[in-house]
This record gives structure tokens, C-alpha cells and sequence, in this order.
């Protein structure tokens, strides 16, 4: 057993640096651009001591901007916390629909980079999973990061969710050609060691241009 976590426990710590890494340059480009409006307000400071008239209405403007990054700061510090306190318990229940909305939230900048729009068709209603929400965020993470590669034409990835007796399917749909020589091999020995961890299933299907995920309602269940 602990030979079959040694990959896993890699892959873990990997996806937890990329969204880290991720995050932390997100919140730089949030400082830089306060930094540059706090600038601007020096400068109007010097000239109104000099007796220059200001424009309130340009005042009113840097204000909102500094406003509206501060409130983007909440927002990836919120989904930094949660990502962190994705590893509080081996094994909960959670929703899944809260799981793919934070996997989303962070990987907003993967997607931004490769010109791909993820489109995501999610139940409404809440999908109750007891699972390990860590484990199940790392092998969405690597077939969305999958996905991503291997968009179609139009760079776009829809993630469907669907519930099954038993469990639920997460789709990624919308793909490539998926019958040729692809980058990398999936599901290779990696997501075969989170999906028998997780009792879950990954499929890559040519024929539907698409890579379904099949989960457990109940990771300890028979």
C-alpha cells in the first residue's frame, strides 16, 4: 500500500505547488496594481501641494480600481484557504459542485494562458459525495489540465456533471481528435493509483471526444 501512495503523495504535492504558485502570481499582479495607483495618488498629492486643482472624478476612479482589486484579493485568498483546507479530512462528505466550483476558481489562470474557456454544466441541486476531497480535486485537476491540451478547434472544454446509481460522472466533453498519438497517456499508472484510492473510474473516449470521470457516492462503501 504505502508503494501505491508514494506516487500519489508526489502528484499531491505537485498540484498543490502549481495552484500555490498559481495563486501567489495572481495576488502579485493584484499588489502591482495597487502599487501603481498608490503611485498616481503621490503624485496627485505633491500637486495639490504645489496648489494644482485635482479632479475629484479621477480621485473617484483610482479609488474603485484600488476597491475592486482589493475585493479580487478576497476572492483568491477565500479559494487559497479552501484549497488548503482541502487536506483538514482524509475522508468527508462534501458537494461536489463546491469541489468543481473552487477546481475551476484556480484553474481560471491555466485556461486564461491557453486561450481555452471551460464551460461548466452543473446539477443545480447539491451532489453529495463521501470521498476524499483532496485526492478527488487532484485526479479533476489533472483531466481538466488534460482537457485543456486537448481542446478543439473553437478552445473550448464543457464539464458536465451527471449522477449514476451509486455515484456520479463528471464529463469533460467538447475535446479534440482524442484517436491519435496523444501527449501523455491517460488514465497512466498515476490516475490509476488516485482512481483506486478514490473507487472511481477514468475513461478517454475517441469516439465521444470526451474523458468521463465515474465516482463512488461512498468511498468506504462496498
Amino acid at each position: 500500500m504505502r508503494a501505491k501512495l508514494e506516487p500519489v503523495n508526489e502528484t499531491g504535492l505537485q498540484f498543490f505547488g502549481q495552484m500555490t504558485a498559481s495563486i501567489s502570481h495572481e495576488i502579485k499582479n493584484v499588489l502591482a496594481i495597487i502599487n501603481e495607483n498608490a503611485g498616481l495618488l503621490e503624485d496627485l498629492a505633491l500637486m495639490a501641494d504645489r496648489g494644482a486643482a485635482i479632479e475629484t472624478q479621477r480621485l473617484k476612479k483610482m479609488s474603485m480600481t484600488v476597491m475592486k482589486q482589493v475585493s479580487r484579493a478576497d476572492a483568491i485568498v477565500k479559494n487559497m484557504n479552501r484549497l488548503a483546507h482541502s487536506v483538514d479530512d482524509s475522508v468527508k462528505t462534501i458537494d461536489l459542485n463546491d469541489i468543481l466550483e473552487l477546481l475551476l476558481a484556480l484553474s481560471n489562470r491555466f485556461a486564461s494562458t491557453r486561450g481555452v474557456a471551460v464551460q461548466p454544466k452543473l446539477k443545480q441541486d447539491p451532489v453529495k459525495l463521501r470521498t476524499s476531497p483532496f485526492l478527488l480535486m487532484n485526479l479533476l485537476w489533472i483531466c481538466l489540465d488534460f482537457a485543456m491540451d486537448v481542446a478543439g478547434e473553437d478552445k473550448i472544454v464543457e464539464l458536465v456533471t451527471q449522477k449514476t446509481e451509486g455515484g456520479i460522472e463528471v464529463f469533460f466533453k467538447h475535446l479534440g481528435d482524442l484517436s491519435g498519438d496523444l501527449l501523455r497517456p491517460l488514465p497512466a499508472e498515476l490516475e490509476n493509483g488516485l482512481c483506486e484510492l478514490l473507487r472511481a473510474e477514468l475513461e478517454v473516449s475517441a469516439g465521444n471526444q470526451e474523458i468521463v470521470v465515474r465516482i463512488a457516492e461512498d468511498i468506504d462503501r462496498d
